[in-house]
């Protein structure tokens, strides 16, 4: 590459190298594909930019692309969830790096930019940012684009719309769509790195309390069934009926978020929509209600309202900001309302990330290899990649599994009893 990382600090990286190597350990479906890949260089002479959540399981997944011959540069997909000492590691490894944490909003943007300008053949996004970027503002890049990957739901929600304006002009798979995916990272991944990085950030039993889930996707899903396991009494809000009929059945009270709020101890937002904690329920809430999001934008709590009620604020522990109100309630917003898994903790458990990440990278080579068969779509990740991360990952765990027999095939494809 010819332009120079951009890095808070490079004295950190034997410290972000540590990181690295633990991850790395904890690796082996994606130490597999990079066994494989050193071989056989299927990247070899392409560009690929990288916008995705920097710490040491995505590092890991940038190196691997560099090892499969990629020349990769990578920024943060989140102002607050880049770690300097993992960046320092990566950019001394040889990747390009433009990230640091807490950048103000105009580096950020500058950040983002200069991945571009790295002029990729390839993408990885993390909630749409690059691609957007590419249509809106850098149009005399997009011609290089073969095309690339989305990471999560906030991504694909964009991509699609810029499909169905048909301005779209490359293909994008939808990594965050596939059952290795949403069934893995969403729900266990998710459901566990929230509440690591709420209970590092506060410190308080989450046994005994009444917890607010606001969405009820997968990612909602596995909020809510570790607020259960950890002896949390569940509230659900949703707005999609058969969503919120399964978290019934799955045996959590349902309630409109106008009830929630008067009951809710801790809310936690998975939503991926804007505004839906509001001025309205800041009134009703209790005294020393805790709010956390894990949506992928700081949209979901209504931040600007929240500072308008308050009279006061100030930094209580590290990542818990306390708005007191004009009755002298107290109000505990966490991590800024950015992503609480990756501000307050380290983000998804490293095992989780081994399966998505082994479907970006898999999923990477498909679209150079297709790119010019499947034009400017979103579309789904093969159902043969999705199988093949799952075959990975029992093999990695000494796990076998029965095989159909032949019969059984024929009768499946079959329309014949």
């Amino acid at each position: 590459m010819s332009l120079m990382s951009i890095i808070r600090d490079r004295s950190l990286a034997p410290q972000g190298r540590l990181k690295m190597d633990w991850a790395r350990q904890h690796m082996p479906v994606l130490n597999r594909i990079r066994r494989e890949f050193l071989e056989e260089q299927p990247l070899a002479g392409q560009r690929v930019a990288i916008s995705l959540h920097l710490e040491a399981k995505t590092a890991c997944l940038a190196e691997l692309l560099k090892d499969a011959g990629a020349e990769v540069a990578i920024t943060g997909s989140n102002p607050l969830s880049t770690k300097d000492d993992v960046a320092a590691a990566l950019a001394e490894s040889g990747v390009t790096v433009f990230a640091k944490y807490d950048p103000s909003p105009e580096e950020y943007k500058e950040h983002l930019m200069l991945t571009l300008e790295t002029r990729p053949d390839l993408i990885i996004d993390d909630g749409g940012d690059l691609v957007s970027i590419l249509h809106a503002e850098r149009p005399d890049l997009l011609e290089q684009v073969k095309g690339g990957c989305e990471e999560t739901t906030t991504g694909i929600l964009r991509l699609r719309a810029l499909e169905k304006s048909g301005e779209l002009k490359f293909p994008m798979l939808a990594v965050n769509d596939a059952y290795s995916k949403f069934l893995f990272d969403n729900r266990y991944g998710t459901g566990q790195s929230v509440w690591d990085g709420i209970n590092k950030a506060s410190n308080l039993v989450v046994a005994g309390k009444t917890v607010v889930v606001v969405g009820y996707g997968w990612c909602g899903r596995g909020v809510a069934m570790r607020a259960q396991g950890l002896g949390a009494r569940v509230v659900v809000a949703e707005v999609d009926p058969i969503k919120a009929t399964e978290a019934h059945m799955d045996g959590f009270t349902l309630l409109p978020m106008s009830e929630a709020a008067k009951v809710g101890e801790i809310f936690v937002t998975v939503t991926g929509n804007k505004k839906v904690i509001t001025e309205e329920h800041f009134s009703l809430m209790r005294d020393g209600a805790i709010l956390a999001n894990a949506g992928h934008f700081d949209v979901e709590i209504d931040k600007p309202a929240l500072e308008e009620l308050a009279v006061s604020k100030q930094t209580v522990r590290k990542d818990i900001t306390e708005y007191r109100l004009a009755d002298g309630r107290r109000i505990h917003l966490l991590c800024d309302g950015r992503l609480v898994n990756l501000v307050a903790g380290d983000g998804h458990p490293a095992e989780i990330m081994d399966m998505t990440f082994a479907l970006q990278t898999l999923s990477l080579i498909y679209v150079l290899e297709n790119h010019d068969k499947i034009g400017p779509h979103v579309l789904d990740v093969p159902y043969h990649i999705d199988e093949q991360v799952a075959i990975y990952k029992l093999d990695s765990l000494g796990v076998r599994i029965d095989d159909m027999t032949g019969e059984q095939k024929e009768y499946l494809n079959s329309w014949k009893v």
